[in-house]
């Protein structure tokens, strides 16, 4: 199997798991485990029995926006994605068009001047594109409105063609997220992390696993065009590097490790820790932007594992995953994940790669 398959429609997850089966939870999604190219098949609720004292997981605590508003360029309705808040003030935004169901389509950017009426007397400039000509993301000043209190107003969750209805920004919140003084978030959910809840973390707690939080701030994906990720924000504070490296140097007899496997929890965790390790492979405390694609041919330095959602594949994703896990793993989980009838995207089943058990491994 190539994993540039498309996925079948059918497959797409259109509403949360709780939604889609009224008694479930969030934790109700299936996982897919992937030990090298060995896979085997769970509910997730099984994760604290895959897991061992000493793993730690790095978890992303960015809090999702209502990053789409309504509004008017001249006398066309657009929807305004808020992506990125720039250190200047101004904020990159994608101008979509509503398609009439709910969601949008692509919209050719700029040009610079144009001008967009938001709710409460708000007004949007673009000013240039954040790449060169024909750039989907734009960089914006908006005046007559704080952007934080005109998304909290007027916003919602951003939402893709293969979603059945809007859903409450609530179900785009993660267990993990902890809302910034200043507004700042994710215009998409870390959506890795929505299967989790607080009975699962208690479990994973009792059982010796810990937690290494994170933050990025993702910005707007490409979902037509899959283009790697524009420079985000992200913040690795000393704590949580400090765990991860005492996780990481654990060794037994001959230099063998004794677990303490750090496994990212969704590939915005791993752009955050990666981009705060150096060559050594330490982690160290870092904050600012990072435009970082994880290669196989750069390798991950702090990452054992990952657990991620099943997306469209795309580029920047699988590599990223590749470098992670390998590539015959990959190509392996994502036959099973198709003949299982794993469900895709943000609501739906998730992908646990793990490094393959060895003879030697401790457990606890």
């Amino acid at each position: 199997m190539s994993v540039a398959v498309r996925v079948p429609e059918e497959l797409s997850a259109r509403e949360p798991v709780e939604r889609r089966a009224p008694g479930l939870g969030r934790d109700g999604v299936r996982l897919l485990v992937s030990r090298g190219t060995e896979v085997s098949h769970h509910a997730f609720t099984e994760l604290p029995r895959l897991l061992r004292a000493g793993d730690v997981l790095v978890v992303n605590t960015s809090t999702t926006l209502g990053a789409a508003v309504d509004g008017t360029a001249g006398h066309a309705r657009v929807v305004v994605h808020f992506s990125t808040r720039g250190d200047d003030g101004r904020w990159a935004v994608e101008l979509r068009d509503p398609d009439g169901r709910g969601t949008t389509r692509p919209r050719t950017g700029g040009p610079a001047g144009t001008e967009v009426r938001l709710p409460g007397a708000a007004l949007l400039r673009l000013e240039e594109p954040l790449a060169g000509p024909g750039a989907r993301l734009w960089w914006a000043r908006v005046r007559g409105a704080a952007v934080p209190d005109l998304l909290r107003a007027h916003g919602r969750p951003i939402r893709y063609s293969y979603t059945e209805r809007d859903q409450p920004l609530s179900a785009y919140q993660t267990v993990f997220a902890l809302p910034e003084a200043d507004g700042a978030g994710s215009a998409e959910m870390p959506s890795a992390a929505r299967p989790f809840t607080a009975r699962t973390v208690a479990e994973l707690v009792s059982r010796g696993v810990q937690f290494a939080p994170v933050t990025l701030h993702t910005g707007v994906a490409s979902a037509e065009a899959h283009e790697p990720p524009y420079p985000e924000r992200f913040v690795v504070p000393g704590p949580s590097a400090r765990l991860v490296n005492a996780a990481r140097a654990r060794f037994g007899p001959a230099g063998r490790r004794r677990g303490g496997r750090v496994v990212a929890v969704g590939t915005t965790a791993v752009r955050a820790l990666e981009s705060a390790t150096g060559p050594d492979g330490r982690v160290r405390a870092a904050a600012g932007w990072t435009d970082l694609v994880v290669t196989p041919e750069r390798g991950v330095r702090a990452v054992d594992g990952l657990l991620t959602g099943l997306h469209e594949p795309e580029a920047s994703h699988l590599l990223m995953l590749e470098a992670v896990a390998g590539r015959a793993a990959l190509e392996s989980g994502y036959d099973a994940a198709l003949h299982g009838r794993y469900l895709w995207h943000e609501f739906g089943d998730v992908h646990l790669l793990l490094p393959p058990e060895t003879p030697h491994a401790v457990r606890c």
